[in-house]
């Protein structure tokens, strides 16, 4: 039988993060789900295109723009079913169970409950809002990953290419996604300002993309 994930990875000078992303990965490769693995690099000066060709993944190279490295690798998937991850996402073990049992039964695309690598209140506070903003609103964000067919992905347009607000362009598109009882757990570095003041100021950068702004200006804006 043929393996049924295409996993796609986009990178920018990620190999600090990336080797725990591949670690993870590696028991639904022994459960016989992961097809193949692709890593879309955005111009890394780091070692991180050697991990991912060490670790066997096709790696794609071209501009910087986290839509446009999401498009290149998912328009080069082969598997059936395609789930992206970001670089700094961990997944928690028995992962490939979950997602292996949901791909049996369901066409339906899905994500899984954020967590960050960081403990107390803010934390645990800023990833319960996002498992409830998805729950309630349908709007998981790219740190929670996403599971999703591939004939879906391609039938609704794929992922922009802009370099901000791609995962909820995508999302939107998409028919109701599911919640998967699996944790990913996410790097808290962009949080180092302020649990709050990031979470209020994702919340600002959403609701001026959902009222047209430019996604070129928010990601100058968002990223300085």
């Amino acid at each position: 039988m043929v393996a049924k994930i295409s996993i796609v990875i986009p990178t920018l000078d990620a190999a600090d993060s990336l080797p725990a992303c591949l670690e993870a990965l590696f028991e639904g490769l022994t459960a016989g789900l992961i097809r193949e693995l692709i890593v879309s690099d955005g111009g890394s000066q780091d070692a991180t295109c050697a991990i991912a060709d060490e670790a066997g993944a096709h790696v794609l190279t071209g501009p910087a723009s986290r839509g446009g490295q999401l498009r290149r690798g998912c328009a080069g998937a082969k598997g059936e079913w395609l789930l992206v991850l970001h670089a700094d996402t961990v997944l928690d073990r028995a992962w490939s169970q979950v997602v292996g049992d949901h791909i049996e039964v369901s066409g339906q695309g899905a994500y899984f409950r954020l967590g960050f690598r960081a403990g107390g209140f803010a934390p645990a506070w800023v990833a319960g809002w996002a498992n409830l903003r998805s729950r309630l609103f349908g709007l998981p964000y790219g740190d929670q990953g996403l599971l999703v067919r591939r004939a879906v992905y391609e039938r609704v347009g794929g992922y922009p290419d802009q370099p901000l607000m791609e995962d909820v362009a995508l999302v939107r598109a998409l028919p109701r996604l599911s919640g998967l009882p699996v944790r990913a757990t996410t790097s808290a570095s962009r949080y180092r300002a302020g649990w709050l003041r990031r979470g209020a100021r994702n919340l600002w950068t959403l609701t001026r993309y959902f009222a047209g702004a430019d996604p070129q200006k928010l990601a100058a804006r968002y990223r300085r």
